[in-house]
């Protein structure tokens, strides 16, 4: 959780903002994608098409290219078939690492991989391998700015919230995947604007790495795994330092 967070925040430091965003873009382009194969194009009979939406317009991904998204899916043909494949291993240190892709092509997506496990000092393991120190659970964050923490806790709870944290940015929220929907429109009618919200592997707990070649190889295996365009997310239980640069 604070993972995800903390690396959203080291990774919009780096680099073209431009080349960033145009990557982004792409991922919740073939999420949009799959979604409208698998439930239609209308988000309010498709939970999951509802989701990337929502992801999209967090990222700021503009109308106009949501809505060429669903067309384009709507009238894809079968060369467009993507497939969920979930990958399991270690990286340095022991940290565990799940990354979650979407293919149109296992031979090359797998090599690809283990690559980037083998080069920076981990390895891929098995399916199962690390998934059980993980836990799905859907994971919402507001921008605390000038909010009221008890009333955004309230509200939180009372739409079916499992639990509540702050720090000094961000109030973070998390629910069960079955309650993920209802709390995510709840927050989203009262006005919140939420900087993210999704169904994601929280780890149940977090290793932390002092070895400096060890974080500087963590560094790069999530750097060139994210850059991967059938990479959708990679979740790990790395407890990064605060003052981590790259």
């Amino acid at each position: 959780m604070a993972g995800h967070n903390k690396w959203s925040k080291i990774k919009n430091k780096k680099g073209s903002e431009d080349a960033r965003r145009g990557k982004i873009f792409t991922k919740l382009a073939r999420e949009i994608l799959v979604a409208v194969k698998e439930g239609g194009s209308d988000p309010e009979y498709n939970a999951s098409l509802k989701t990337a939406i929502e992801k999209a317009k967090a990222e700021n991904m503009p109308n106009d290219n949501i809505e060429r998204a669903i067309k384009k899916a709507s009238g894809s043909g079968a060369g467009e078939n993507y497939e969920e494949v979930i990958y399991e291993g270690y990286g340095p240190a022991g940290v565990a690492v799940i990354v979650s892709t979407l293919t149109d092509n296992r031979n090359r997506t797998a090599p690809e991989v283990r690559h980037a496990f083998d080069k920076y000092g981990g390895n891929l393991g098995q399916t199962g391998s690390v998934m059980f120190t993980f836990e799905r659970k859907g994971l919402i964050t507001i921008n605390k700015a000038e909010l009221d923490e008890e009333e955004v806790m309230m509200m939180a709870i009372d739409s079916g919230a499992e639990d509540f944290s702050s720090n000094d940015d961000e109030f973070t929220i998390t629910t069960s995947v079955s309650d993920f929907i209802k709390v995510r429109d709840t927050l989203i009618k009262e006005g919140y604007k939420l900087t993210f919200a999704d169904l994601s592997y929280i780890p149940s707990n977090e290793v932390e790495v002092t070895d400096s070649e060890d974080i500087k190889n963590l560094v790069k295996l999530i750097d060139i795994l994210e850059d991967n365009d059938d990479v959708q997310n990679v979740y790990h239980n790395w407890n990064i330092p605060e003052n981590l640069e790259v």
